[in-house]
C-alpha cells in the first residue's frame, strides 16, 4: 500500500530520546516504494554494524520493487501483468499465497486479482476514466481469471514483515519498521509501547500526521498496525464522491460511511489486507469480522461514529 494512496498511520513516539533510554536505538531511513521509510531498532548487543543493517535493508526493498512492484515497469509483476512468460521468485510466490489466504479468510473482500478493477476507475497502475456497464462487466471477468494482479493491499504490509524478520534474525528486539504501513515489537526508547497516531479521516486531511483522531499504543508484543480509508484517494463527478475502494463482487467503488479501519494484527501484511477488506466491507460486516478473529484488534471511524474492539489499546 503506497504511502500516499492508502492512508497511513504516523508514528507518534520521537526517534531517539536522550541518553538516560535504556538500549541503544538507531533509526534506518531512506527512498522506497513511492514514499520513505523509517526503521527504529535497539541494536543493544547486535554484532552487526549500521552501515550493514542499512545496506540490507535497502537491499531488501529494492528486491521486493523488482518483484511486486506496478510502478516499476521492469518488476516481475509488471511484465506477467503484460502477459510476458516470466518466473515468479520466493517474494512474488509468498504474495500470491498470502492474498489466496486473506482472500478466502475475508469472503473476496480482499483481492489481488481485482487490478483490472482498479485500473479501470483510475485507482490502479493505468489512467482509467470513469466507466459505462459493459466496461465494468468486461473488468470483473478479467478480475475473475485471476491473471493480473495488485498488491498494493498488502506490498507495504509485507515488506514491514520481511525487514522486521531480517532484525528478528540479527538479534533486535526492539524495533518499530515503518514503510507506510507499520510493524512494531518490544519497547520504545523511553520503555514503553510503540504509539501510534490514527489520522482523522476526513476530506482534506491530506497530510500524515496533521490531525489525529486518536492515539493506539503497543502493550510490547508483535504485531502489523495498518490504516485503511476513503478520505485522500478519491474524486468527485457530478457531486459525488468516488473512492479508491473498490468492491471486488460488484466492480464498483463502496458507498458505504465507513471513512478508515484501523487493523492490530499478528503481522503487518495481515494488518493491510484485513484493513483493505474491512473497508470494502462496511461498518457492520467489518465489526463482525474483527469481532470473531481473536488475533486482531480494530478501530472502525465512520461519518456519525466510531467503535473499537476491547483489545485495541486507545490512549486516554
Amino acid at each position: 500500500m503506497n504511502r500516499r494512496q492508502f492512508f497511513l498511520l504516523i508514528i507518534i513516539c520521537l526517534t531517539l530520546l536522550p541518553s538516560c533510554s535504556k538500549g541503544r536505538y538507531e533509526v534506518f531511513s531512506g527512498y522506497a516504494q513511492g514514499g520513505t521509510y523509517t526503521v527504529k531498532a535497539n541494536l543493544k548487543g547486535v554484532k552487526v554494524s549500521h552501515a550493514q543493517i542499512a545496506s540490507k535493508i535497502d537491499s531488501l526493498l529494492t528486491g521486493i520493487d523488482f518483484s511486486i512492484s506496478g510502478y516499476n515497469k521492469n518488476s516481475i509483476l509488471s511484465q506477467r501483468n503484460r502477459g510476458e512468460d516470466t518466473a515468479p521468485d520466493s517474494i512474488f510466490t509468498a504474495l500470491v499465497r498470502l492474498s489466496e489466504l486473506y482472500s478466502g479468510q475475508t469472503d473476496g473482500a480482499f483481492s489481488v486479482t481485482a487490478a483490472p478493477l482498479y485500473d479501470l476507475w483510475g485507482f490502479g497502475f493505468k489512467s482509467g476514466e470513469f466507466p459505462d456497464e459493459e466496461q465494468i462487466a468486461e473488468a470483473l471477468a478479467r478480475s475473475k481469471e485471476g491473471k493480473i494482479f495488485n498488491f498494493n493491499a498488502i506490498a507495504q504490509g509485507y515488506s514491514c514483515d520481511l525487514i522486521a524478520s531480517y532484525l528478528y534474525s540479527i538479534g533486535v528486539k526492539d524495533m518499530l519498521v515503518d514503510i507506510g504501513e507499520i510493524y512494531c515489537d518490544g519497547l520504545n526508547p523511553s520503555g514503553k509501547g510503540w504509539a501510534i497516531g490514527v489520522d482523522e479521516p476526513i476530506d482534506g486531511n491530506d497530510t500524515p500526521g496533521a490531525k489525529l483522531n486518536s492515539v493506539w499504543r503497543s502493550d510490547g508484543g508483535p504485531c502489523g498496525i495498518v490504516t485503511s480509508g476513503n478520505y485522500r484517494k478519491f474524486y468527485i463527478r457530478e457531486g459525488k464522491k468516488y473512492a479508491h475502494t473498490i468492491d471486488p463482487k460488484s466492480g464498483r467503488p463502496v458507498e458505504h460511511n465507513l471513512l478508515s479501519a484501523t487493523i492490530v494484527a499478528p503481522t503487518a501484511a495481515q494488518a493491510d489486507a484485513y484493513a483493505t477488506a474491512c473497508m470494502v466491507m462496511g461498518p457492520e460486516k467489518a465489526r463482525e469480522f474483527i469481532e470473531s478473529h481473536d488475533d486482531i484488534e480494530g478501530l472502525l471511524i465512520c461519518a456519525d461514529s466510531s467503535w473499537a474492539s476491547e483489545g485495541f489499546n486507545i490512549e486516554r
